[in-house]
């Protein structure tokens, strides 16, 4: 697939606001209720939209694009949960066909959410389920694609959250964006790009798979081993080499954190801000909390709070 070299124009971002309207609420923005040294920590709350999740964002922008007529066809997607998610949602909205194909390792929270959206499920190898966001196809799924990383509407949803962050707190000094694929990082760092350039973006990763890190690291994307765990909402063996000049331009740098560290960031936001946050979603605060990206004002997106209760119980333990 060609690369996407350029950031997403705000004009487009900004029609993608207008689109969701009435779809995505706008999630608040609060302070965490930890003592942080001298940075001022923020959260973004996007575990708060219908989905639990951020990805009604894009999926409601690529879908409201693509139109009536092709989405007679139905609508596929390729994707570990949130994506699933947001697509269905929007397609049961709609009165479309929906498909998913899902890793195996996908955890049964998402799995569950799927099903009462009505989506069909297939559930393919990791690897399999890597190469359709590789190749954009996969044999037996008809209908309109929506890739959850690379879609440049997806991407513009996505950025619609810069938009607000700019907005709610225009004397911001940072942002961490949790990476999966870069859909949502590169988003939200094309808006802040125009309208506030000097603001650095940094990516999120964990340490038992952080791909970006190493291709930043190497100068071009490389593989790297995937540990799954808990945190499952990002993490991958590879950066896709149609996001690299993206996110290699727009990203300040990827910020790793362990698995305790997210953990510990998922406990700190139950019990200090009343917060479900999935792994992913904590990934943001538990690099915040290392002091990755600096002191000042410094916002984390919490993508999702789509976790299990069985892991959600674990990790509130005081386990891994």
């Amino acid at each position: 697939m060609p690369a996407l070299p350029e950031p997403i124009p705000l004009a487009e971002i900004e029609a993608a606001r207008a689109r969701l309207q009435g779809l995505a609420i706008r999630t608040p923005l609060v302070r965490l209720n930890a003592d942080s040294g001298a940075s001022e920590i923020y959260l973004k709350l996007e575990s708060l939209q219908p989905i639990g999740s951020f990805k009604i964002r894009g999926a409601g922008n690529a879908m409201a694009l693509a139109g009536p007529e092709a989405l007679e066809a139905g609508v596929w997607t390729s994707s570990a949960g949130n994506m699933g998610q947001g697509v269905a949602w929007n397609a049961a909205r709609l009165g479309i066909r929906c498909s998913v194909v899902v890793p195996d390792h996908a955890p049964r929270a998402k799995l569950d959410a799927l099903e009462r959206l009505g989506a069909e499920i297939t559930k393919v190898p990791f690897d399999v389920w890597w190469q359709i966001l590789v190749t954009h196809q996969h044999e037996g799924q008809s209908g309109v694609f929506v890739h959850p990383v690379s879609d440049p509407a997806v991407m513009a949803g996505n950025g619609t959250i810069g938009l607000e962050l700019f907005e709610d707190l225009p004397d911001l000094d940072a942002v961490i964006v949790p990476y999966g694929g870069g859909g949502l990082s590169c988003g939200i760092a094309s808006a802040m790009r125009a309208l506030k350039p000097e603001v650095p973006v940094y990516a999120a990763e964990v340490a038992t798979a952080a791909p970006l890190a190493a291709a930043l690291a190497a100068g071009k994307p490389t593989e790297v081993e995937y540990v799954p765990s808990f945190v499952d909402g990002i993490g991958s063996t590879r950066v896709l080499d149609e996001m690299w000049p993206l996110a290699s331009s727009l990203l300040a740098g990827s910020l790793v954190a362990r698995l305790e560290e997210v953990a510990a960031a998922v406990r700190l936001l139950a019990v200090r801000n009343r917060v479900v946050a999935e792994g992913a979603g904590a990934a943001s605060a538990a690099a915040a909390l290392n002091g990755g990206a600096g002191s000042g004002k410094i916002v984390c997106i919490v993508s999702g709070g789509n976790i299990d209760i069985a892991k959600l119980v674990t990790i509130l333990s005081e386990a891994v």
